[in-house]
C-alpha cells in the first residue's frame, strides 16, 4: 500500500504539479493511507521527488525514448522502483520488480508493465550488479 500512495502522489506530481508537502497531505487524508506502512510511503515518495534529477539520469540510458514521452504511471513506476533498487538494498530486486509490474498492470496500459519490466531488468543489472549475477 505504501509503494501505491508513493506511486500515486508521483503521478499527481507529474500530472498537476504541487509541492510534496501539499501532495503528502492529500495522501494522508485518505482511507488508504492508515493501511500503509506510514514511515516507508514517507522516505519513498519524499525520497523520489527530492530526486528526480539524478533517477532521470539513472534511467535515460535504459529507455528507447525520451522520459517526457513515457506515460505518467510508467514514469512514476520507473521513478519509484529505481528509487528503491538505489536505496533499498535489503529488499531483494526482483521483489521491486514484481511490485512495479503489479502497479503498471494496475494503472497503466494494457502493455505497460512489459515495458517497465524490461527497462527495470536493465537496470537493475547496472544497480544490483552483485545481486543479479548471484541469481544466474
Amino acid at each position: 500500500m505504501a509503494r501505491e500512495l508513493a506511486l500515486q502522489g508521483i503521478y499527481q506530481w507529474r500530472v498537476a504539479g504541487g509541492t510534496i508537502n501539499f501532495i503528502e497531505a492529500q495522501l494522508i487524508e485518505t482511507k488508504e493511507f492508515y493501511r500503509s506502512d506510514e514511515k516507508y510511503f514517507s522516505i519513498l515518495f519524499k525520497g523520489v521527488l527530492s530526486d528526480v534529477s539524478t533517477l532521470e539520469a539513472t534511467i535515460q540510458p535504459f529507455l528507447d525514448r525520451s522520459l517526457k514521452e513515457l506515460s505518467p504511471v510508467e514514469f512514476a513506476i520507473l521513478l519509484l522502483s529505481t528509487y528503491e533498487l538505489i536505496h533499498f538494498l535489503e529488499v531483494p530486486y526482483r521483489a521491486i520488480i514484481n511490485e512495479a509490474i503489479e502497479l503498471a498492470r494496475t494503472y497503466g496500459g494494457s502493455d505497460g508493465y512489459k515495458y517497465v519490466n524490461g527497462v527495470l531488468d536493465k537496470l537493475a543489472l547496472k544497480l544490483r550488479a552483485v545481486e543479479t549475477s548471484a541469481q544466474t
